[in-house]
């Protein structure tokens, strides 16, 4: 996996390229989108890590793009806008956003908000340095890593995407439909055969590194979804290989 996945919505085509070429070269992943519509095909099909979002769309307001988002999930979302008006800033955040800038600003001020929130992003679980970690595994949410014992895990964007919200809800039980809800979107609510499919990938991929079994981490409540479990499930195996 590259760095962060962003989709920056925002209709101004050269604001938005000029905007882009600057995140790429910051090692971000970007996904560009200059409606609300696209934005929302992007956001299903990808998964971004953050969106920067501009208000003032041809197609809909952004509100109620930061609306459908937080229906699904708690990704960062960072306002960009012109308007300057508290009662845009306060409606945007109210709605969900985790922070807002208002035009023009300092692209070097955008990617420090941008670092700060996906520190952030992790919830309570999460470190100072926006990390989270449990007995060997840590995931790096800045650096978008997997690690098991220092020794870096490949995983897929979805792989990757399920592991953070596991780890994120560490012992909490979390149901198959807001696991698909917040991995593949609502259109995927009902697809448990995808939940059980990934999870088991994930559980080979982490154990298949540094003589490590982790084939208990991820604990099976059965007809009702997965959590990541809090008690004594490390155990030292011989390699096993790749997965």
């Amino acid at each position: 996996m590259s760095g962060p996945a962003l989709l920056l919505v925002e209709d101004e085509d050269g604001a938005r390229r000029t905007l882009a070429e600057y995140l790429t070269r910051r090692g971000y992943d970007v996904y560009e989108a200059a409606t609300a519509k696209e934005a929302m095909r992007l956001w299903d099909a990808h998964r971004a890590d953050l969106v920067l979002l501009d208000l003032g769309l041809p197609d809909l307001d952004g509100v109620d793009v930061i609306r459908r988002i937080r229906r699904e999930a708690t990704t960062p979302i960072i306002i960009l806008s012109a308007r300057g008006d508290e009662r845009d800033k306060i409606g945007g955040l109210e709605a969900g956003a985790d922070d807002y800038l208002t035009k023009p600003f300092a692209t070097d001020e955008l990617n420090a908000r941008i670092r700060a929130v996906l520190r952030r992003a992790g919830g309570p679980d999460a470190d100072a340095a926006g990390c989270l970690r449990l007995g060997p595994i840590e995931l790096d949410q800045v650096r978008r890593e997997v690690t098991v014992a220092s020794t870096p895990v490949r995983l897929t964007p979805r792989e990757y995407e399920l592991l953070k919200v596991l780890l994120s809800n560490q012992g909490r039980v979390l149901t198959k439909a807001r696991l698909l809800r917040a991995v593949w979107g609502l259109a995927y609510a009902e697809e448990s055969a995808y939940l059980h499919v990934y999870v088991n990938r994930l559980r080979r991929k982490l154990s298949a590194v540094s003589g490590v079994s982790l084939e208990g981490l991820i604990e099976t409540e059965p007809g009702i979804g997965y959590r990541v479990a809090d008690g004594d499930w490390l155990r030292e195996v011989p390699p096993s290989g790749d997965a």
